[in-house]
């Protein structure tokens, strides 16, 4: 199993701790380190200063949103993190929720799975380098009756297949994903639930390709808090609001995918009252209502060895690569939650 590194959003004044723990991260041979956007920091900025300053270590979009740019945009960023990383750039993609879709980027937030389908197509096109032409529900290039005609990407990538990953987190996107991508962006993953939760269903679109999860990349984000076994509780504390913003705020009442993942893992009475608390505006009540055992099936707390049994059960339920976010409130303590990452993958027997 590899590891990766989730630096999350930029901007918040940690700019200089987040590259210098990209180049630990590089340094101690991490596979991959994410970037995400929302409605601040845009990724491919970010990722062109990270790759720019760290030698090995790839780079990768999670997630460049799709209501954000036109696929043939997608492909020019992608073509050309490809090439000025040397052949070190991930693309993952993905929907975004209707808040930020029709909120932010004024994109209707309808027929996700139809449009990230058609989206992956055409930006596959594009890079194939040959004159872009596509017909679809969604996207038609070039327009008709129109002065459009069929062009090709100028830019040359690194390499003639640059991976693509798709975050997904409900039954259908999931199998969608295993069906047309390279791997999955995974949120919130309980070792003990991913079989159910997310593999069967990405298994099942493979299947429909005609593929096995031979070479497809399960790739779960997870925060890491290195403490004492006997503070978990406490560390775990720490999580409670972030995961009481997913569970309780992201999305409507009605759609909240991260909320229907909680149910999926049954919790379905705590999903419903987090979510009722923080729409009512009740946050550290939504907080305080987010079970201890949620949070420590989803993050890895505690000593090495700890972490090192918790790998070993990612690995045995499917996990190829695992993302690592390091909690701290200083650099320091971040450096040491990414060094005991590999420790504890070499403690686990995985590295």
């Amino acid at each position: 199993m590899r590891l990766g590194i989730n630096l999350g959003y930029w901007g918040a004044g940690m700019d200089g701790d987040n590259l210098a723990v990209a180049q630990e991260a590089d340094r101690l041979g991490y596979d991959v380190c994410w970037a995400a956007e929302a409605y601040g920091s845009d990724a491919p900025t970010v990722l062109a200063w990270v790759a720019a300053q760290t030698e090995r270590i790839d780079v990768g979009s999670a997630i460049l949103q799709i209501p954000a740019r036109q696929p043939a945009m997608t492909a020019m960023t992608a073509a050309t993190l490809d090439s000025l990383s040397g052949g070190r750039f991930r693309l993952g993609l993905g929907v975004s929720g209707p808040q930020v879709s029709e909120g932010w980027y004024g994109v209707k937030f309808d027929k996700p799975l139809a449009r990230t389908r058609e989206y992956v197509e055409i930006v596959r096109r594009a890079m194939t380098r040959e004159r872009l032409s596509y017909q679809g529900e969604h996207w038609t290039l070039p327009l008709p009756d129109g002065p459009g005609k069929a062009i090709k990407l100028t830019v040359h990538p690194e390499r003639e297949h640059i991976p693509l990953y798709i975050a997904a987190i409900g039954p259908k996107n999931l199998e969608q994903t295993g069906e047309i991508a390279d791997g999955a962006l995974l949120i919130f993953p309980s070792a003990d639930h991913l079989e159910d939760t997310a593999i069967r269903h990405i298994r099942a679109g493979r299947e429909k390709a005609g593929k096995t999860l031979e070479g497809f990349d399960v790739c779960p984000t997870l925060p890491l808090a290195l403490g004492a076994d006997g503070d978990v509780g406490a560390l775990a504390d720490m999580f409670r609001p972030y995961t009481a913003l997913y569970v309780g705020g992201m999305g409507s009442r009605k759609q909240n995918f991260y909320n229907q993942l909680a149910r999926r893992m049954g919790y379905e009475k705590e999903a419903a009252e987090i979510q009722d608390k923080y729409l009512s505006g009740d946050k550290a009540g939504a907080a305080a209502a987010v079970p201890q055992e949620l949070i420590d099936s989803t993050t890895l707390l505690g000593s090495v060895e700890r972490i090192a049994d918790r790998m070993r059960a990612y690995a045995a339920a499917g996990v190829t690569t695992l993302t690592l976010a390091p909690a701290g409130f200083t650099l320091d303590e971040r450096v040491a939650a990414l060094r005991a990452g590999t420790e504890a993958l070499e403690h686990a027997g995985l590295a």
